[in-house]
């Protein structure tokens, strides 16, 4: 006995119809369209290197007084 025979799919194709329903399947295959889409079009992009951040200097606010030294 066959793991994926015809008739085996069809009955699968028809629980996965009856859980999700003809709209929902529609949105299923196209999110799952533009997916596979996007993929392929980022693996074909030619990798950008990095380019470096330099941190940000940081500076106290003008307004904020400096605390009293208790001596």
């Amino acid at each position: 006995m066959d793991l994926f025979a015809p008739t085996h799919l069809l009955i699968l194709l028809l629980i996965i119809l009856i859980i999700f329903g003809p709209s929902r399947l529609g949105d299923i295959g196209g999110a799952m369209g533009r997916a596979i889409k996007d993929f392929k079009r980022a693996m074909n992009e030619p990798d950008t290197p990095a380019t470096p951040v330099k941190a940000a200097e940081v500076t106290p606010p003008a307004n904020v007084e400096k605390p009293a030294n208790p001596s």
